[in-house]
């Protein structure tokens, strides 16, 4: 019967009339192809001979006769004249349970040296629509990350989409580790996009464990790799995503990072043509970037959800550059990390003034709520005094709410000061915060 099937699937994947061009330039990374007119759209694969095999590439631009292709890897030994023969359909990828434990490319092809995949039944296109909106299920209630700051302040809901500002070297990957233990879900889902190849294997081992790594899927392109193997990473990831969540699982997609997917979009764009807009980057960028992120959330009832966090990568430590301002417009939360509170030697350094969950306040209770509130406004009054506490421009006394916070506001950071290696409890943290709150009270009373 397994034979039968496969067979099936070889006949539905036989193209019967091969259509084929011919190179006429290689400009850069661009590869130009005549001979496909009328057959050739966007997103077709192609597949370039040369001497030392084939060069999988894709028509991403179509200039008159010429159909403009990018490769998916270095495209060295590709010639003029060199056969280009078109593929059928886009590029999909066909996941199963099998997958579970894997690391895969943008192309879903193992590459962790553990043997071939096992591949499900039914494809799964790289690249698809989310579903309609009106057909969407609700945000479900709110799950454990394990991580204090993120329980007490900005709390993440089943099927909400979530984003990581930080500069480079504040903490994210690390927090992103620390999400994908403990978080609950079924599957996990890991895209690493532009990563360092140093670090891959840092991240499996010692950051994500055994543990971690029996749950997940991981979807690697290093950042060495051509633009269009880390874009199809990206892709990819919420491919294996949306597999899992019509299968009625609970799946948290993690990525690092969109700006690294929206880079590799400006390159393949610039290359194509396209006039550069916000600060170099080209429009497609921002006209792709809902595609991709609106693929995360609640499914179709009746279905799973895809929890997604997303890490943004922000140029300069400005959280206001073109790419963090639109990715904050289409998330549902942001959690802003700073440099300054990491090198204060707190982390995660997360900047709980400025983290936001839209999913507040419904998905706490009153008491709950009333709590963070309390929290929020020690640590607010304390950060508008820390200059003047610091200089000792300050007296001591002069205002009564200031005193409290000054008293308090460094029990509630060590409450939210945390390893790597430390899981956090909610109800525990809720209920020491809920302690230091009702000190601030009583002190007002008296």
């Amino acid at each position: 019967m397994q034979t039968l099937a496969s067979a099936a699937r070889a006949i539905r994947d036989m193209v019967p009339d091969r259509r084929f061009g011919r190179v006429v330039a290689v400009r850069g990374a661009l590869i130009e192809v005549e001979g496909l007119t009328g057959v050739a759209q966007i997103g077709s694969r192609v597949e370039i001979m040369t001497a030392n095999g084939c060069v999988q590439a894709e028509v991403t631009a179509l200039d008159r006769d010429v159909a403009l292709c990018l490769p998916f890897v270095d495209p060295q030994g590709v010639g003029l004249g060199a056969r280009a023969d078109l593929g059928a359909g886009q590029f999909t990828v066909r996941p199963s349970t099998a997958w579970l434990g894997r690391m895969i490319d943008g192309l879903g092809r193992p590459i962790d040296g553990m043997g071939s995949l096992a591949n499900g039944a039914d494809p799964q296109p790289i690249k698809s629509p989310p579903p309609a909106a009106a057909n969407r299920a609700r945000v479900g209630a709110r799950i454990e990350t394990g991580v204090r700051t993120l329980d007490l302040f900005a709390p993440l809901c089943l099927g909400q989409r979530l984003g990581l500002f930080a500069g480079s070297g504040v903490g994210k990957s690390v927090l992103l580790s620390m999400l994908a233990r403990w978080t609950q879900c079924d599957v996990a889902v890991i895209g690493l996009i532009g990563e360092r190849g140093r670090e891959v294997q840092e991240f499996i081992e010692d950051d994500l464990g055994p543990e971690g790594m029996a749950r997940s899927v991981v979807v690697v392109a290093t950042s060495d790799e051509p633009a269009l193997m880390r874009r199809q990473a990206a892709w990819t990831t919420l491919a294996v995503a949306e597999h899992f969540r019509d299968r009625g699982l609970n799946v948290l997609c993690l990525m690092d990072s969109v700006t690294r997917f929206a880079m590799a979009q400006r390159e393949i764009g610039l290359a194509s043509g396209e006039p550069p807009a916000t600060k170099g980057y080209t429009p497609t960028v921002f006209a792709e970037l809902p595609r991709l992120l609106e693929r995360a959330g609640p499914g179709e009832p009746g279905k799973g959800m895809i929890t997604g966090l997303f890490t943004v990568l922000v140029d300069g430590d400005d959280h206001n550059e073109p790419v963090a301002d639109a990715v904050r417009g289409i998330l549902d939360g942001h959690v802003v990390m700073r440099r300054a509170i990491a090198e204060r030697g707190r982390y995660p350094a997360i900047d709980v003034l400025k983290s936001v969950s839209r999913t507040l306040p419904h998905c706490l209770s009153a008491e709950a709520n009333a709590t963070r509130i309390a929290a929020r406004k020690l640590l607010s009054t304390y950060a508008d005094m820390e200059e003047m506490v610091r200089l000792g421009a300050y007296k001591a006394g002069s205002s009564p709410e200031v005193d409290r916070a000054v008293a308090l506001a460094p029990r509630i950071e060590a409450l939210i000061n945390q390893g790597k290696d430390d899981p956090g409890n909610a109800d525990a943290a809720f209920t020491a915060l809920s302690e230091i709150v009702a000190e601030a009270a009583l002190e007002t009373v008296q």
